[in-house]
Formats: C-alpha cells, structure tokens, sequence
C-alpha cells in the first residue's frame, strides 16, 4: 500500500529521532508539529544533522510561516517568520527502533505524551502540596516578622520624636509675643531634613531666631543645618554684630565644611517696642500680615548670600515695629514650592495668610502648611514659624 507524503515524511523524522536517541515525548511532539504544518503544504523538504548531542531538525515549506502560527505548533521551533522551520532537540538516549506502520507509530508517540502527562499531573500535585505547606510556613514567618516590624517602629517613633525635641526646641516664653512653629518632613519616615530652627533669649532680653535650609536632604544635611545654627548661636552669644552673623558664620565654617551650603534667615525681636530686625541670607522673603488683613514682604534692599554662597552675608537689614496683633510668617522654600512656582506660592500665602490672622497663634503654622499644600508636586522638608505681637505693654 502505497504511503501519503505527509505518512512517508512522519516515517522520516521518526526514523532520525529514534536513530539519535531523542525522548519518544520530545520526537511525538516534533512528529504532531510537523505533519500540522505539512498537512497544508504542496510540497516540504527535511533535513537533520547532529551537533555535540544536539538534533537539529529542519522543514523547508513552499510559503512563511508567522510567529503567531509557529508558537501554536506542538513543539516551538526556532523564532521567525519565514518558509524554514529548525528545532533543536535533545539526543543520547538508547535507540530505539519504530514501528513502519504509521498507525501504530502514532499510537505509540500518543501513549508516551500521555504517560508524560500523566507525570507532570503527579509532580503538579505533589508541588501543590509543598507549595501549601511552605505557604503555611511563611503566612506564620509574615505574621511574626509583620509583629516585630511593628514593635520596631513603635520603639523607632519613640527614638524619632526625642531627636525632634533635640533638633526643634519649643519656642521661648517672651512677654509681648507669642512664637509658634510647624516642621513637616519631605518624607514621613524621616525625622529630620535639611530645614532647621533656633530661638533663644539673649542675655539683654532680647529675642534671637535663625532659621536655616541647608542644601540637600537626609543626614548629612541635617548636620550641616546644625553646625549653622550651632555656629550662629554661638557668635550671637559672644556679642558679635547682628548684621555680621550671616557672614561671620560663613567664613568660620568654610575651612570646617567646604561642601556645606544653606540659605539662612535671621530675626531678632525685641518685647519692650515691638521691633523686629531681619538679617536675610539668601532665604525666602517673611511676610508681615496686620489684622486688617494687609500683608507685605520684607525685601532688603540690598540681598544677601548664605553659607557657602560666593559672597556670603546679610546684606542690608529689615526693619519693623509691630502694631499689636501684627503677625509675621518665617518659612523654608518647602512651604511656597510646593506646585514648583516661587512666585506663586508667594502670591499664595499672601492670599491665605490674611484669612487665618485671627486664628490663635499656636494654630497659624499647621494651618497655613496644609493650605499651601493642596496640591504636591514637588514635596520639601517644611518649617513655618509665627512671630505675633501681642495687645498691651509687655
């Protein structure tokens, strides 16, 4: 009886495979894929070689054939889209010899698929199983590694808030004022950024702030905002000029902290008249606001750099006396840059500051803080401080 070409082709391949020892489940898959495809074809050529234990199989078909009907195929050939199609199998089992009877042939590739099938059912069964049992054991790892997490961030909360009271000091007791503060970090993880602030009597009475942004965020900024402070307290308190700090501090640290840089605001108040002195390096603008819901910024005239600026110093000073009831607003560049325009947020919280005038001090900074950040679209560390002039003599 005389064979068909696709019957005669199937004899072919199975004769390679079995004379190079491929796995009788690997050559029936080859055996499916290939009489799928030369079941449609006028005509096919097939070629074989061995190479270091590897079958290389190749069917040549009159037209391409696209990736989407190769990855179809029982066994996937090389990737591509043209007339010739290559597999690569593994060889080295025993030989073995086939049946000529195409009928019994391809009943014996389909008995090993399916005794292969049959494996690969047992195995996913048994991984099922160990699966569950690791998932068991993991669930119990999760549950006690989530209970020691949470005991670590309560202890970790602990030991963030005593660096806050360390790094931010409560504002001072000063008869005709009242002081109050609001610090928000970019990250919420993170206690502490580049954005610092110190507030302390002077032997004469009179009150000292200093605010500083210090260039860069996480620990190293965070140093380089205290050694500001640090060194700006400490000229303040050696009784050296007002209008020097800024550039005292500047030339002081530049030997110590070559890398450091920071914008620096300072203010000194003093109760008895109600007057403020700005000294402002590099740093944004205050803003005065009056009940009346006026508001204004205090620009030098001539502006200063901060540490670490070329030229540092206070340029020209800023001077006002307070009515009562008049509140000034110190602030880092996070509060107003929050939408990614200087100018902008200036123009905002001009707008905002006035309606929250008559609020109680304590309450302005948080307040401001969460109106100006509305929308987010670049988050810095924040501080916010209040300066109000209280009614009546001190």
């Amino acid at each position: 009886m005389t064979q068909s070409p696709v019957a005669r082709l199937r004899r072919e391949l199975r004769q390679v495979c079995a004379a190079a020892g491929v796995a009788a489940e690997d050559r029936a898959r080859l055996v499916l894929a290939v009489t799928q495809l030369a079941e449609s074809a006028a005509h096919t050529g097939l070629s074989s070689s061995m190479v270091d234990d590897r079958l290389t199989v190749t069917l040549r078909l009159p037209s391409p054939v696209g990736q989407r009907q190769r990855n179809a195929l029982p066994l996937l050939p090389d990737a591509g889209d043209s007339e010739t199609l290559t597999w690569h199998l593994g060889a080295g089992h025993p030989a073995v010899t086939v049946p000529d009877d195409d009928e019994r042939a391809t009943r014996e590739e389909m008995l090993a698929l399916v005794a292969r099938t049959d494996v690969i059912a047992k195995e996913q069964r048994e991984l099922k199983h160990e699966l569950a049992e690791t998932n068991s054991g993991v669930l119990a790892m999760y549950v006690e590694l989530e209970e020691r997490d949470e005991r670590l961030r309560r202890a970790h909360s602990v030991i963030f808030r005593e660096l806050e009271d360390a790094l931010r000091p409560p504002p001072p007791h000063v008869a005709g004022f009242e002081l109050a503060v609001h610090y928000a970090p970019s990250e919420p993880d993170s206690p502490a950024g580049g954005d610092l602030y110190d507030w302390f009597v002077l032997p004469d009475g009179d009150v000292h702030i200093t605010l500083v942004d210090a260039v860069g965020h996480g620990v190293t900024s965070t140093r380089h905002a205290l050694t500001v402070t640090h060194a700006i307290r400490t000229l303040a308190l050696e009784g050296h000029p007002f209008p020097d700090l800024i550039g005292h501090a500047a030339r002081t640290l530049a030997t110590i902290e070559p890398e450091l840089m920071a914008t620096v605001l300072l203010a000194r108040l003093h109760p008895a008249t109600g007057d403020v002195t700005f000294a402002n390096g590099s740093h944004p603008r205050p803003v005065l606001v009056t009940p009346t819901g006026n508001t204004e910024l205090l620009v030098p005239t001539h502006v200063g750099r901060g540490v670490g600026f070329p030229d540092p110093g206070s340029g020209s000073l800023v001077h006002r006396t307070l009515a009562p009831g008049d509140l000034i607003l110190l602030y880092t560049d996070g509060l107003i840059e929050s939408r990614k325009n200087y100018q902008e947020g200036e123009a905002r919280l001009r707008a905002i500051a006035p309606r929250h005038a008559g609020d109680p001090t304590a309450a302005i900074p948080g307040t401001l803080a969460a109106k100006m950040h509305d929308v987010v679209l670049h988050a810095d560390d924040t501080v916010v401080i209040v300066i109000r002039r209280k009614a009546g003599n001190p």
